[in-house]
């Protein structure tokens, strides 16, 4: 099945840089690497928590210091892209996570938003860049990653996140990192309901008034929130794989991305971290026609309804949707 719907043209929202390190792209950077190392400490299958989860993104980071290092694994990922038949695509950075080895937070964006815009013309397909600050950052360091936005005019960084842990990390020190975003009509996403429960969604979505939720799922536990949410079309970027590697849910038959989507939440399909979650969006298209049947009607409403939430300018969705309309309905 996993064939099929490679021709399945797609878009994809939720996805981060620095948990996408192919093997191929690792080799490039630290070729004394080998394959039973990658698999061990980069890839989260094996993981208990969230907590687990980011601890491979963390060693990944060290091979995404430097300019060529960037550069590897922003073409390598367009390479994934391009074998997932993405069309359109939003990759999210924290640009702060990349300064150990000298380059400043404005040299890191550049770098991406440069690598992004020659990939996009080389391939053809259309790529937005996130910035993201973190949970566990300080108040400096996320209104240092919001001021960002006013060095660059660079039409490829369409947008602002609040990633990472939830637990143990209120929203106190991103609520005027966000405020400025606004300020400034930066279209914001944040991340809420996975660590922790459907009062985080709701929180944050006071809070941060963000236009979109990354993961958003354990809205399921609230019969208000899930009106709040479709009432007020806040879309939310569904991740299964990861929400099963991160232990959210216990398996895919109890993931709740059937329910929101008949109960006519916006909602699309994402991968989190393709490396480590060892999947594509083959695989999540797969498992999604396994177990809750999804075909071309479920995967063309899914991404109209993330290519309408995208930060990306009218005249890119008009000509996503044309190609969306192109295939499925056809």
């Amino acid at each position: 099945m996993i064939n099929e719907f490679k021709k399945f043209p797609k878009v994809e929202l939720h996805v981060h840089l620095d948990c996408c390190l192919s093997f191929d792209a690792l080799k490039k950077i630290s070729p004394e690497i080998s394959l039973s190392t990658y698999k061990e400490k980069f890839i989260g299958t094996g993981s208990n928590s969230l907590k687990d989860y980011i601890k491979c993104a963390d060693i990944a980071l060290e091979y995404m210091q430097t300019k060529q290092q960037l550069e590897i694994v922003v073409e390598d990922l367009f390479n994934q892209f391009k074998s997932d038949n993405i069309i359109y695509a939003e990759v999210r950075f924290a640009p702060l996570l990349h300064l150990k080895k000298g380059l400043s937070a404005e040299e890191v964006v550049k770098i991406v938003s440069e690598k992004t815009s020659i990939e996009s013309k080389k391939s053809g397909i259309e790529v937005g860049l996130i910035l993201c600050t973190l949970r566990h950052f300080n108040k400096k360091e996320s209104l240092r990653t919001a001021k960002l936005f006013n060095s660059f005019s660079n039409k490829n960084i369409v947008g602002f996140d609040l990633a990472a842990d939830e637990v143990g990390y209120p929203l106190d020190n991103h609520l005027k990192a966000f405020q400025i975003a606004r300020n400034n009509n930066v279209l914001c996403t944040a991340h809420a309901g996975e660590a922790l429960g459907s009062q985080s969604v709701l929180d944050t979505l006071q809070h941060l008034k963000p236009q979109r939720i990354g993961h958003g799922v354990r809205c399921i536990e609230s019969d208000e929130l899930m009106g709040k949410i479709k009432k007020e079309n806040i879309h939310l970027e569904i991740c299964v794989t990861s929400n099963i590697v991160t232990k959210v849910f216990n398996n895919v038959i109890d993931h709740p991305i059937d329910k929101l989507y008949k109960y006519g939440i916006s909602l699309s399909v994402n991968t989190d971290g393709r490396t480590i979650s060892d999947t594509d969006m083959n695989k999540e298209y797969s498992l999604l026609n396994q177990y809750f049947n999804w075909n071309k009607k479920e995967f063309f409403e899914s991404n109209i309804n993330a290519i309408n939430a995208s930060f990306s300018s009218n005249e890119v969705k008009e000509r996503i949707i044309f190609k969306l309309h192109d295939y499925y309905l056809k």
